[in-house]
């Protein structure tokens, strides 16, 4: 299967190339070929490869950030999924893109469903929202959205100066206490998880457009996800929870943003438990440190 896949230096695009190089004819451009920032570079390089599926990784996802900096949100987050749609469409090919958990408002107590009504609060997920019914409006013959959740992955996002597990056990190098929020519920997810589901779903015969709910198994906060952590290490931190209420000051968080995978988990495709997958990463990443 020849696959063009944007984002190849990100969390989970360098998953799905180390992944899926060995059974794909992966074409993964550098960014002086395709920078989906400018619009016109899309269609050359996607009309230049002629690949059988398009898979964008590419994001504006610094949420704070997002707030101030709106026109540049839109412009990656939808604008450019509506042109890498269209160009697939031009060309017959597959199309998937990634959305967010923060496309819901968090009012519910339990998993979002693939088909619950999306409210997002802030910029960062109205934009996201924004992208998934452009493209939809696009091609939505064969377009796949995945929604997924508090990603992080072996090369670490760079935009937001690391993951979130990155921090977390940068930050008790220079002090053992931390504040942690507690009002925040989750489904972190693992990359290297979430890019074998990926490449796994494509190679379903009956995969049908749409969105797709895709998220390591379980839920937690990111309080309890950092107590695993130094659990897991084995480290001794003081980790203090603490209810910001969802708020980043004037910007809002979902209080609620755990998601159910049904669809993909009716075709065979399942995470494994979020505990599970981040003893995976810290065995991987972090323990012959400690």
């Amino acid at each position: 299967m020849k696959i063009l896949l944007i984002g190849k230096t990100g969390q989970l695009g360098s998953d799905i190339l180390r992944n899926g190089i060995a059974v794909h004819d992966i074409f993964a451009p550098e960014r002086e070929i395709l920078d989906i920032g400018y619009l016109e570079s899309i269609e050359k390089a996607v009309m230049s490869c002629k690949p059988e599926i398009v898979i964008n990784t590419a994001a504006f996802h610094n949420v704070p950030l997002c707030e101030t900096e709106y026109a540049a949100a839109f412009k990656i987050n939808c604008m450019a999924v509506k042109e890498l749609a269209r160009c697939s469409k031009k060309i017959g090919a597959l199309f998937i893109t990634f959305s967010t958990d923060y496309v819901f408002d968090g009012k519910k107590r339990t998993p979002y469903f693939e088909d619950d009504e999306p409210a997002p609060l802030q910029i960062y997920g109205i934009s996201k929202l924004a992208g998934e019914y452009a493209a939809m409006s696009v091609w939505p013959d064969k377009t796949i959205i995945i929604r997924t959740c508090g990603l992080y992955g072996i090369s670490g996002a760079k935009s937001k100066s690391g993951n979130f597990v990155d921090k977390r056990l940068l930050d008790v190098e220079t002090n053992k206490y931390l504040e942690i929020s507690c009002d925040q519920t989750v489904c972190p997810t693992y990359t290297d998880d979430l890019s074998k589901a990926i490449l796994q779903l494509i190679g379903k015969e009956t995969i049908k457009p749409g969105v797709y709910h895709l998220v390591n198994e379980g839920e937690c906060t990111w309080y309890d996800f950092t107590k695993a952590i130094f659990e897991i290490i084995e480290f001794d931190a003081e980790v203090k929870p603490v209810d910001r209420k969802g708020l980043s000051d004037d910007m809002r968080r979902p209080l609620y943003s755990a998601m159910a995978n049904t669809k993909a988990k009716a075709l065979g495709v399942v995470l494994p438990y979020w505990r599970n997958a981040l003893e995976r990463y810290l065995n991987i990443k972090y323990l012959n440190r400690w």
